[in-house]
């Protein structure tokens, strides 16, 4: 099937009194991460540089997310005549850096490298999802729903792959679900705050701490239950425990209880 291009968005559809500003800087962060798959591709083809199957699908992936870059920057553009994409992304990249010379993984193996990539599909998936059904903004909400249809892909290309290298390094699921809930706890770490100071922040100087609270407290309220129970137990079957139970039920209930309190405690303290 024909992957969908910039072409294919009815820009003309783009309503501004539809707009969210709080989701706009939201959109404009995700802008700067998802435009940055170059070099996640990168890293990737130097973890599996003996494996030209999967180098083939990290290049593939990493030109998709790079359109989603695109995508949402030009809508940013048309929400905030004034975003510099370009000024922005290079503060981004100048700041926040992948680890591009390494030759391994810094998930250990190339099992846990995939366990880790399918935690980040399956979040961004539940996150365009989240903010696809939360927006009022058409042209937003469709791009969204290409975005998130397509992480929801690049989970499966990626589960795939872990299931051949799971077989090949015997690695046990405790040990994938310890790199699931490692990789899940970095999304309070450097890259999205980084990533939320360089879209929003230009004349600040960059503090992970207010610059990671004031994106969570913009893009935690989207989700709703149903978000939080499907990354869950995808989370879950990256890591070998399915199909979801109570446990995962229960565990969706905490998570999402943790994103309510934490988005109160943030708008008190006017994060």
């Amino acid at each position: 099937m024909k992957h969908w291009t910039l072409d294919d968005i009815p820009w003309d559809r783009f309503d501004a009194a539809r707009v969210d500003p709080e989701a706009l800087r939201v959109v404009k962060a995700a802008s700067m991460v998802e435009s940055n798959g170059g070099d996640y591709a990168t890293y990737l083809c130097n973890v599996f540089r003996d494996d030209p199957e999967f180098q083939l699908v990290a290049r593939a992936w990493a030109d998709e997310e790079v359109q989603h870059g695109a995508a949402l920057a030009r809508w940013a553009a048309l929400a905030e005549p004034g975003f510099d994409f370009a000024a922005s992304f290079k503060r981004f990249t100048d700041g926040y850096r992948l680890p591009l010379e390494a030759a391994r993984s810094v998930r250990g193996s190339r099992t846990g490298e995939l366990v880790a990539r399918c935690v980040v599909e399956t979040g961004t998936s539940s996150f365009y999802t989240a903010l696809k059904e939360a927006t009022e903004e058409p042209v937003l909400k469709l791009i969204c729903h290409h975005i998130a249809a397509d992480e929801f892909r690049h989970y499966k290309l990626f589960y795939g792959h872990l299931k051949r290298y799971r077989a090949i390094e015997g690695v046990g699921r405790w040990r994938r679900l310890l790199v699931a809930l490692r990789r899940a706890a970095e999304s309070e770490d450097d890259e999205l705050a980084y990533a939320y100071y360089a879209a929003n922040d230009p004349a600040g100087r960059y503090d992970r701490r207010r610059h990671g609270r004031a994106y969570a407290r913009r893009a935690y309220p989207l989700y709703r239950p149903r978000h939080v129970d499907r990354l869950v137990a995808m989370t879950l079957k990256a890591a070998g425990f399915g199909p979801p139970g109570r446990i995962a039920a229960a565990l969706a209930a905490l998570a999402y209880r943790f994103m309510r309190l934490r988005t109160a405690r943030l708008a008190r303290a006017g994060a």
